[in-house]
């Protein structure tokens, strides 16, 4: 495999590459020569002279797609007009025409694609997947899915550097949007456990718009929608870079409530409280809680005691593995280029399907530019059912 784009992100990858002996890194490119330098020293790894000399190398199979997301479609499209099988960073592209356009290509070509994140094989997300198809909380109703980063921008992002010495790429992030940056990262999940999404109605805005870099224009900073699924299942979806720092998943069924505090993390407990039987049972809770709210106003805590809840963990559908890409990410980048190797060796589809890709560009494209569409709007893209990880 080689690496396509050295920036930010691409130390994450790196940082769990020795949980993975499927994957071999042959080598690395990048456009700007001196962050090729210093990404291809701090790993000892080749530095290609250009593109074209990555594309040419017989050795390479599977190309990593870590570059700037405007820039996916086309250098995705070299690589797969080259033979060669793509792994690309979210999202596939910026448009899901231009998304579908490349899994046109792929098929054609008989090569592999597939794209990022890859954080529903990760074992949280496995486990509340296994909750639901074990009816553990009953039909599911309603689902809460956040991806508030916080204010980012007074957190002196221009300072943070990557491992290998990389700047984050805040005037893109910014021009991007955190809803094409990071709401895959629940609605891959929402893929997995409910199928294609079948409607949505959406709202953005831009809540901060100095945020103290210099941007051509700046993308909406909160986006929220409404997604429909099939089986009467509604998704509530925020994402923001406004909100205080909330990435949690609230799974609501007739009979109980699925709950992970951090999405962010692949081994992030899922709780699992049941709904009270009866009016009786609620009653006595809902006494309890007005009780500790007295309490709290009578010695004036400086604490909540009522955000306190009775929940019990849900038990691992596969044992954690503490793998994590340094940082705040106790997550594992690779698990889906090394999914998708499998896949290549076997024979089979890869889990991070490119129909999914499309799937998420649509859903994406249409949280953050509402406008754009009719609203709600109708979604056409499909996937086949995802396979979860066998059960350990």
């Amino acid at each position: 495999m080689a690496i396509l784009g050295c920036g930010y992100v691409a130390d994450f990858y790196m940082a769990t590459l020795g949980d993975h002996r499927n994957i071999n890194i042959i080598g690395a490119y990048d456009n700007n020569p001196q962050r090729l330098d210093e990404f291809s020293r701090h790993y000892n790894i080749k530095a290609y002279k250009g593109l074209d000399d990555l594309l040419s190398d017989a050795a390479v199979e599977l190309v990593l797609n870590l570059t700037n997301p405007r820039a996916h479609y086309d250098l995705t499209k070299a690589c797969l007009e080259a033979g060669k099988h793509v792994y690309s960073e979210k999202p596939l592209a910026m448009e899901s025409v231009k998304a579908a356009e490349l899994v046109k290509l792929a098929r054609e070509r008989k090569r592999y694609l597939a794209t990022a994140p890859c954080s529903m094989l990760g074992e949280t997300a496995q486990t509340m997947w296994k909750a639901l198809r074990d009816d553990a909380i009953g039909p599911v109703r309603l689902v809460y899915a956040s991806f508030d980063d916080g204010m980012i921008h007074r957190f002196n992002p221009t300072h943070w550097k990557s491992a290998s010495g990389a700047p984050w790429p805040a005037k893109d992030e910014f021009e991007i949007g955190c809803t094409y940056e990071h709401a895959a990262y629940v609605l891959s999940w929402l893929a997995a456990f409910f199928g294609p999404a079948r409607k949505v109605l959406s709202y953005s805005s831009i809540r901060i718009r100095d945020k103290g870099v210099t941007v051509d224009s700046m993308a909406p900073d909160f986006t929220v929608g409404c997604i429909e699924y099939d089986n009467d299942v509604v998704a509530r979806v925020t994402c923001s870079i406004v909100a205080p720092l909330d990435k949690s998943i609230v799974i609501i069924g007739e009979k109980g409530t699925l709950y992970a505090k951090y999405v962010r993390n692949d081994a992030s407990p899922v709780y699992i409280e049941k709904t009270p039987p009866n009016r009786m049972v609620a009653g006595i809770a809902s006494r309890a809680k007005h009780l500790l709210v007295r309490i709290e106003e009578l010695l004036h805590l400086p604490f909540s005691i009522t955000a306190f809840k009775f929940e019990r963990k849900y038990p691992y559908a596969r044992k954690p593995s503490f793998r994590s890409s340094k940082g705040n990410k106790p997550v594992d980048f690779l698990r889906g280029p090394a999914d998708m190797a499998e896949a290549i060796r076997e024979g089979r589809p890869c889990r991070l399907s490119p129909e999914l890709g499309v799937h998420m560009t649509e859903l994406i494209e249409t949280l953050q530019y509402p406008e754009r569409y009719e609203n709600p709007r109708i979604i056409n893209s499909s996937f086949d059912p995802i396979q979860p990880l066998p059960w350990k």
